[in-house]
């Protein structure tokens, strides 16, 4: 115990084993959902089931150990939800590029990432985009994902004259899904822990008690990860088109990881008397690492996780909290058949909880200025219709400079948004 208090400065911080713990397990409870959604939607991808659940779980585990070891921060890491969907509905199914080159994107971005947490770039990078763009990427993420859910459950479908329609509501999946966004809403809201993680399995018991899912087992020794691990292909990342996604899962992640950071430690009471976060830089890398070793691993772009705040909440202040999470991530890959019983009618309602959190942000917007407005509804619109991130970062870019500069407020530009407002409306001009 004294060992752990001297690593983790747990006195320090006012805190002691007993509360990291449970913090940690409450942290867990609130993110073990992606153990069952990440295989899911990467499965669609090509990819084989069971060694994306190894993936998930092992990638998960590192980045919360280096998260904990290192930078002793009790923020918790795993497979990003908006970017597990971009990898396989836009990048492979979308732009028909194989799984394996869009592994390999994940890892150059990571590779970015952590060349940019190290030259200390990040920030620079950060304080370049306007907090409209910001906002407008965001909820655009919530709507792609709140897309995706609705077509797996089935209920928005193709329609050769609107595009989609709705679907049938008293097929079971369109049934299930629906009850298991019921659930997970009302359990949010009367802040029961985990709450997203009893409406998947409720929803899956509920299906097996009336004979619509089959009850795979609950406990075995995990998969192979053979099937993903190494399989990244590098050079096919290498393509010029390839860019765009490599820098959409950079930019996804980098003010996904940094807004987290930011708002876990300000939960938390853990920034500076200047209302900075110590030790940024460790945290990036953090979460850097855990990309690149999830891309070899075989699974998209890991992140830190707003979940973490529920480990907060229950009094968690240092890296052992973390820790405790990934160790419970590594016992979670026993668990393979319980998550190959999950089908996607139980993840889809987790989803669309998921897309609500996220379209909160248009709630920040500044709609009073059409110069701010526009691009945020274009960015956020863009996205579910193109079923792509990378596009509608890209129509967020260029509508935000072109409004700025017809409306005559060019000195709310800087350089770094006019330069990728350009290198996107070239790619669309040039190479599309």
């Amino acid at each position: 115990m004294k060992l752990l208090d001297n690593y983790f400065k747990l006195t320090e911080h006012k805190t002691n084993v007993k509360t990291e713990v449970i913090a940690g397990i409450t942290t867990f409870l609130t993110m073990a959902y992606i153990i069952f959604v990440n295989p899911s939607i990467l499965s669609e991808a090509g990819m084989d089931y069971g060694a994306v659940f190894v993936a998930t779980c092992i990638a998960a585990a590192i980045g919360c150990f280096v998260m904990g070891l290192w930078a002793n921060y009790p923020i918790a890491q795993a497979p990003g939800m908006g970017l597990n969907a971009f990898f396989t509905y836009g990048v492979v199914l979308g732009m028909g590029y194989t799984w394996e080159a869009a592994l390999g994107a994940v890892f150059f971005s990571g590779l970015t990432f952590f060349l940019l947490s190290i030259f200390r770039i990040r920030e620079w990078i950060i304080n370049s985009i306007p907090m409209t763009l910001r906002l407008g990427i965001a909820a655009g993420i919530g709507l792609f994902l709140a897309m995706i859910a609705l077509k797996n459950a089935g209920i928005v479908v193709a329609n050769p004259a609107t595009f989609v329609s709705l679907g049938d509501l008293s097929q079971p999946p369109a049934l299930y899904a629906l009850l298991g966004f019921f659930v997970i809403t009302a359990l949010s809201y009367l802040r029961v822990t985990g709450a997203v993680m009893i409406g998947i399995l409720g929803v899956t018991v509920i299906a097996m008690v009336l004979g619509h899912n089959e009850y795979g087992g609950l406990m075995s020794m995990p998969p192979s990860i053979a099937p993903t691990f190494m399989a990244m292909d590098l050079m096919g990342a290498l393509d010029v088109a390839m860019l765009s996604v490599i820098f959409a899962f950079l930019f996804v992640d980098l003010f996904d990881t940094s807004g987290t950071l930011v708002g876990v430690a300000h939960r938390g009471k853990l920034l500076d008397k200047d209302g900075k976060l110590p030790r940024l830089g460790r945290a990036m890398m953090a979460d850097s690492t855990a990309s690149m070793a999830g891309a070899a691993l075989g699974t998209s772009t890991t992140t830190s996780y707003i979940e973490s705040t529920a480990g907060i909440a229950s009094g968690g202040r240092t890296g052992l909290t973390a820790v405790v999470v990934g160790g419970l991530f590594l016992i979670s890959l026993f668990f393979a058949p319980l998550a190959g019983s999950i089908p996607a009618y139980a993840t889809a309602g987790a989803l669309l909880y998921v897309a609500v959190l996220m379209a909160g942000s248009l709630a920040h917007a500044n709609w009073e200025d059409p110069t701010d407005a526009a691009p945020v509804l274009i960015a956020a619109l863009a996205m579910p219709l193109t079923f792509s991130i990378a596009e509608g970062i890209a129509l967020g870019f260029i509508s935000y400079v072109a409004i700025k500069t017809l409306s005559g407020r060019f000195s709310d530009l800087n350089p770094a948004v006019i330069i990728l407002a350009l290198l996107f409306a070239v790619r669309y001009l040039f190479l599309v």
